[in-house]
């Protein structure tokens, strides 16, 4: 099975030895090359034809937001994982990054006492990030970028009875290559009669700059949750970052809680924790969103959602970044409809009885689209 070749672009000799070092020990993973700086890198992505680029922000000559976004505007979309530092400045440069059109992000070791734990933390977050954002087809020509391999139809569930009163809330679940798919999401919304409450992994000052972000960006009110807070209708609140975000009823209203028991999927905040709390406190009045994602964090909360009489919708994998999370909610049985992420807007304007937007939907097994 061919290896997926990996380009590293770092000023500091350091990080770019650390990087190829780690990456080497894994047998799926070859390092074709390294750049000091955005405009070498750009050369080596032509000359190299890399599967992957992992690549600073802060670089001189051209620094990484910008190598970024004239890789975007030239055509070529290999996935890029930008390394960030955990601090306010650098979440505002890594989300710019991603709005550039990075695929992803890992933060840099930082007060980790060694290098042999800095080796660790870094293996741990950036290989299965390289391993979902690169399709490892049994025969690929070595450069010849990512292929998508074939997915079998879906099995959708059939649509749930709309709930008397219709639905109540809407929460939202994401992770890779999410934050410009609910930017996309939301701005196809107008301010809803329901709350929004969205699951986005993301660490701590992230998720906050995240909500500004997007709440200056946005016709409707975006927020990082806190805890207490209560959720009314028309706004969006946003789980913060090492925390998990739970909803509870006091009388009608919906409360938000956040806390900081276990992590669960190994994510803190988890999609699991949020949409298990929406489906007990609103039951069969729950619309759950699943959005492009690693791994499976939210699959047994849609369940939950399902079990109580509530709805799922999910990503489709055309448009996903990584088709982890909206998968195996698919793969489960457990979504009503699987859509590109451009028609989900329209979707839940549809299910929120606002003027309904053209949905393509997928086609179901007897036929036509649902």
């Amino acid at each position: 099975m061919a290896r997926i070749r990996v380009l590293v672009v770092d000023d500091s000799v350091v990080i770019r030895k650390l990087v190829s070092d780690l990456l080497a020990e894994d047998p799926d993973i070859e390092v074709v090359g390294t750049a000091v700086n955005g405009r070498a890198g750009l050369q080596k992505i032509v000359s190299l034809r890399p599967d992957l680029v992992t690549m600073d922000i802060e670089m001189p000559e051209l620094d990484g937001i910008e190598t970024v976004r004239q890789l975007r505007a030239g055509g070529n979309r290999v996935p890029v994982i930008m390394f960030s530092t955990l601090t306010e400045r650098g979440a505002v440069a890594t989300l710019d990054a991603l709005a550039a059109g990075a695929s992803d992000y890992v933060p840099k070791p930082a007060n980790v006492g060694s290098v042999s734990r800095s080796m660790e933390q870094v293996r741990d977050a950036l290989i299965p990030r390289i391993k979902s954002l690169v399709p490892r087809p049994d025969a690929r020509p070595a450069g010849a970028g990512p292929v998508a391999t074939p997915a079998p139809a879906p099995t959708l569930r059939p649509p749930a009875p709309q709930p008397v009163g219709g639905y109540r809330l809407v929460v939202v679940g994401s992770s890779t290559g999410g934050p410009e798919a609910l930017g996309s999401v939301l701005s196809g919304l107008p301010p809803l009669p329901v709350p929004i409450a969205v699951v986005q992994h993301m660490p701590p000052l992230f998720t906050q700059q995240f909500a500004a972000r997007l709440d200056r960006q946005l016709p409707v009110e975006v927020t990082e949750a806190v805890d207490g807070q209560v959720l009314r209708p028309g706004t969006v609140c946003i789980a913060p970052g090492d925390f998990h975000l739970e909803i509870v009823a006091d009388g009608r209203a919906f409360v938000a809680r956040i806390s900081q028991t276990p992590p669960e999927n190994y994510c803190r905040p988890a999609v699991d924790v949020l949409f298990r709390s929406a489906a007990a406190v609103a039951g069969p009045a729950v619309l759950g969103v699943v959005l492009t994602g690693m791994g499976s964090d939210g699959c047994k909360g849609a369940r939950t959602i399902v079990e109580r009489g509530g709805s799922v919708i999910a990503q489709d994998r055309a448009t996903s970044v990584v088709w982890g999370m909206p998968g195996a909610v698919t793969s489960a049985g457990l979504a009503e409809r699987v859509l590109p992420l451009g028609d989900i807007p329209g979707e839940i304007n549809r299910r929120l009885g606002h003027t309904p937007v053209g949905v393509t939907g997928v086609a179901s097994a007897a036929g036509g689209t649902r």
